[in-house]
Order: C-alpha cells, then structure tokens, then sequence
C-alpha cells in the first residue's frame, strides 16, 4: 500500500480558519487553537446580533415617533390606535421618516387621526 501524506489539506484547513480571524488582537490572530475559540464566539454573537439589531431599529423608530407626535398632544400609543382605526397601514419605519423628513406631512397624518 502507497503512503499517504496528510498534510496539504490540514494545512489548508488551519490558513482558513486563520484567514477569518486576520485583525484579531493577540494570538486569537496566529494559534489556531485560540482563533477556532475566537470565532466560534464571534460567529455566535454576529447570528444573534443581526436579530437584535432589528429590535434595537423598532425600538428607535417607536422612540422617534413618540417625540414627533408629543408636539401634537397625543402620545405614541394612542397615535398606534389611532393609525389602525384610521384604516392607515403605514408601518413604524415609514411613520418615523415620515416625521423626520417630511413634517407637514406627518402633521396632516396626525390631523386625521385625531
């Protein structure tokens, strides 16, 4: 039987794993073992965070609306049943560009909800 030599595709593997974790303080950079660590971690936190950050956006729109419609004498959740009573269907992000970029128009929104 042939020897067989393993190397080539070991190797590889390691300058992989080695290439996700390039800018990485101290050894998480160059020791494989630490840098497999690294990015199980990292890789965890990124899945979880892109989710998070869709909350922390409604969270900000839910916000900006909230301020805008308090010049107007009503307050975020009444503006909500408001919008739905209305047969309104714009949803939070458009409402808080809306208020931001548009105010005269946001205002005639808030003029027909009250």
């Amino acid at each position: 039987m042939p020897r067989v030599k393993r190397g080539t595709i070991s190797v590889k593997r390691r300058e992989k794993t080695l290439k996700y974790t390039k800018g990485y303080k101290w050894g998480r950079k160059s020791k494989v073992r630490a840098a497999k660590e690294a990015l199980l971690h990292a890789w965890t936190h990124a899945y979880r965070d892109r989710r998070v950050k869709k909350r922390t956006a409604r969270a900000l729109w839910q916000i900006q609306l909230n301020a805008a419609v308090r010049q107007y004498g009503l307050n975020y959740s009444k503006f909500i049943n408001g919008l739905k009573k209305a047969n309104i269907e714009l949803d939070r992000k458009v409402m808080s560009q809306i208020a931001r970029e548009h105010p005269e128009v946001f205002k005639s929104i808030v003029d027909k909800i009250k």
